[in-house]
């Protein structure tokens, strides 16, 4: 058993250090949240003081963060991970943020002895709870051998994707096709419902064939039921969609089914709808289309 750092501690950190915890590692965990640092005391974790603090006590450390501001401050700002982290010591991180800035703070950390590695994950709270999160990992073969085992307490499929950055570009692959694959479930379904037809059996009807997917079978009968609350929030994903569409460009690449959402996901986001889950993408075409998804 090791014992580990985890920083981190929101709707998806707390479920996966819980997961550390029932698989018997020891957890060092730090949050500005009071409560839910309190809250992850009172389920087995360590109690740290600072970031700074859960380098020195552990020489692995997981960070789950909103984007790649906090990621950076967390590891590289004064009294951060790093300030206490020993040579050889080990940072994972599992935010989604942009591939670059991931490549940024591991050459921050390798000027200082420190390996880092980039493993963000897919499958929102549920699976982050389940422990069954599929997790992309970029770093190098001896980090990810390292770190294996301990990521498979959090993850039902853990896969090195390539070097420092390959994790998250993974993981913006993967964006870009939930994103989308809601947005035409929108489409579809707007269409279905305006034609006089139920939803629900419209997805039954089709679930089984080619326009089947896992997006489908779980954003599909939330959005009937106008279940908006959220496992993984449109204003993450409009973030996830805007570091895409950035890679995009440093890359010369064209995606103009990804910039044409992530436009959609900002107008919900002017519409208060930022902290609703992602299915509510959908709701861009129903307010367009004036037609509410939902069962007659």
């Amino acid at each position: 058993m090791a014992t580990v750092g985890f920083v981190g501690l929101g709707i998806m950190g707390r479920p996966m250090l819980n997961n550390l915890l029932k698989a018997g590692h020891t957890v060092v965990a730090y949050g500005r949240n009071a409560a839910k640092l309190d809250a992850c005391v009172a389920a087995g974790a360590e109690r740290a003081g600072s970031n700074r603090e859960v380098g020195e006590r552990a020489a692995i450390i997981f960070t789950m963060l909103p984007d790649g501001p906090e990621v950076e401050e967390v590891v590289l700002g004064t009294n951060g991970i790093l300030e206490g982290a020993k040579a050889g010591s080990l940072i994972v991180d599992m935010s989604s943020i942009s591939p670059m800035v991931s490549q940024k703070i591991a050459a921050a950390c390798g000027a200082m002895g420190v390996d880092f590695m980039d493993a963000p994950v897919s499958g929102g709270e549920p699976k982050a709870v389940e422990g069954t999160l599929a997790i992309m990992v970029g770093g190098s073969e001896a980090a990810f051998e390292r770190a294996e085992a301990l990521l498979k307490c959090m993850g039902s499929t853990v896969t090195h994707t390539g070097p420092v950055g390959a994790g998250n570009t993974t993981k913006l692959a993967n964006q870009i096709m939930v994103a989308c694959n809601i947005a035409a479930m929108g489409e579809a379904l707007a269409l279905a419902t305006r034609c006089g037809l139920d939803p629900e059996v419209v997805f039954n009807a089709v679930k089984g064939g080619l326009a089947g997917s896992a997006v489908l079978n779980a954003k599909a009968p939330m959005l009937i039921a106008r279940n908006f609350k959220p496992g993984f929030t449109i204003r993450l994903h409009q973030k996830d969609l805007r570091n895409a569409l950035q890679a995009a460009e440093a890359n010369k690449v064209f995606l103009p089914l990804t910039a044409l959402v992530q436009q959609s996901l900002l107008s919900l986001m002017g519409d208060g709808k930022g902290e609703l889950d992602h299915s509510a993408i959908a709701t861009f075409t129903e307010e367009l289309s004036h037609v509410e998804i939902k069962r007659p």
